[in-house]
């Protein structure tokens, strides 16, 4: 049975691109077509991005620009004119004109072209060849070359101002920057496909962009984030490893670390082996997150090594763990009976207790189980606790699928609740 098919939501860029427009055109209006607001209108759309620093970056690159290539659109103008009083009648010819304006054209169009690389501005290259040959092919016989080109950039200074007011435009609210917001990744923030939606995206980076105090808690390596919110502006370090490890994204370093003693990774590492084992050993060094790892004929182990060793984010080194190395966590995969009695043996040994030990099953490998060891402190609760050491902040509001366990509640197939909810308590102090 196929879906119907739904239109997407007219959003707040569209909404507020139409606004600026309506905005040029009352200028237009009460300036009484002095300039041309055809202008005013292309650099207020210019202007209209997603994301504020977006839009003072356009707002830079079309200022620049205009200046550029109304500068040399005067001076083109002042030359053909002197072109046509010198030649007289032969200027008049309108082949003649045609001939000589097609030269100089072309050949002021790399002075253009050149001035934006000496300025370090060839990213508004374009613009200003724009705004040049606006002048020189279209206004070529304007009677007077410094009032049409002083409302050339009048028009779009205009469209520009419009431009950066409408897309800065909130209202006067405080916003909650006393609040550290904690979300879960899998199932919480992302789609079934593993994705922000185009909605949490935008809306999550302009919060985070006006002072939104926002952090993940996951299971996840900082490798795995790295790879799914590479497009998410994240000032605060995030918890990963299941509170193993807090990682600052911007610097990428590991700022706060639960580990096991060498001693004890030796003896946890022998008893994996005398089992019939392997694993993924992970440990840090020097910011750098190492993956020991070994021959095995363990088809689901060799697979995760051949699809994640690609990753510039991991380091898979194919020896054995180093005797003084201090391990991050052991990562077991394997059939679900070979891992139910190794449990055991933990659990015989009194590891359970000095540990903490998760098992879960698979998603991507039919009947086999992961296995995690890692430092007993090394807990979200812990995390978020230092968390709030180094940010001064006290409130905490967190997202999660399991009822009970979070302050909000996030059902399956709901991955804009997280950024709704944020959003509606951020900026307007509706709470959850």
């Amino acid at each position: 049975m196929l879906r119907p098919y739904q239109l997407p939501v007219i959003g707040l860029r569209i909404v507020k691109s139409g606004i600026a427009v309506a905005l040029c055109f009352v200028i237009a209006y009460f300036r009484r077509n002095e300039g041309i607001v055809f202008y005013s209108l292309l650099s207020a759309l210019w202007c209209i991005q997603m994301y504020r620093s977006n839009t003072i970056r356009n707002a830079v690159q079309r200022f620049s620009g205009t200046v550029i290539g109304a500068l040399y659109g005067l001076v083109f103008l002042l030359l053909l004119r002197e072109w046509m009083t010198a030649k007289g009648d032969m200027a008049a010819n309108e082949r003649n004109l045609f001939c000589f304006q097609a030269v100089l054209v072309s050949v002021m169009i790399v002075f253009v072209l050149y001035t934006t690389v000496l300025l370090h501005k060839k990213q508004a290259s374009y613009f200003s060849c724009v705004v040049f040959l606006s002048i020189a092919v279209n206004h070529a016989a304007d009677m007077n070359p410094y009032f049409f080109v002083w409302n050339r950039f009048l028009d779009t200074c205009i469209g520009i101002g419009v431009g950066i007011l409408v897309n800065d435009f909130s209202l006067p609210l405080k916003k909650k920057k006393d609040i550290l917001f904690v979300s879960g990744l899998d199932d919480t923030l992302l789609n079934e496909n593993c994705n922000l939606t185009d909605y949490s995206r935008v809306e999550l980076n302009r919060m985070l962009e006006k002072g939104l105090l926002f952090t993940i808690s996951t299971i996840r390596t900082p490798a795995s984030l790295m790879e799914t919110i590479r497009d998410i502006h994240l000032k605060l370090p995030v918890i990963a490893m299941d509170g193993a490890v807090l990682y600052d994204m911007e610097e990428k370093m590991y700022r706060k670390v639960y580990v096991m003693s060498a001693a004890t990774s030796q003896r946890l590492l022998s008893l994996i082996r005398k089992a019939g084992l392997d694993c993924f050993v992970n440990v840090i060094v020097d910011d750098m997150l190492v993956i020991f790892y070994s021959e095995s004929s363990n088809e689901a182990y060799n697979d995760v090594v051949k699809t994640l060793r690609k990753s510039p984010f991991r380091n898979y080194v194919k020896r054995e763990l180093p005797q003084k190395e201090e391990v991050v966590y052991f990562m077991l995969l394997d059939r679900e009976e070979k891992i139910e009695h190794f449990a055991h043996l933990l659990s015989e040994g009194g590891y359970d207790k000095e540990l903490k030990i998760l098992q879960y099953a698979s998603d991507q490998y039919s009947g086999y189980y992961y296995m995690k060891i890692y430092n007993k402190n090394a807990s979200k609760e812990n995390m978020m606790e230092y968390m709030k050491q180094i940010t001064g902040i006290r409130k905490t509001i967190t997202f999660g699928t399991v009822p009970g366990r979070y302050d909000v509640t996030v059902k399956e197939g709901d991955s804009n609740r997280v950024v709704h909810v944020m959003k509606r308590y951020f900026e307007y102090g509706i709470k959850p």
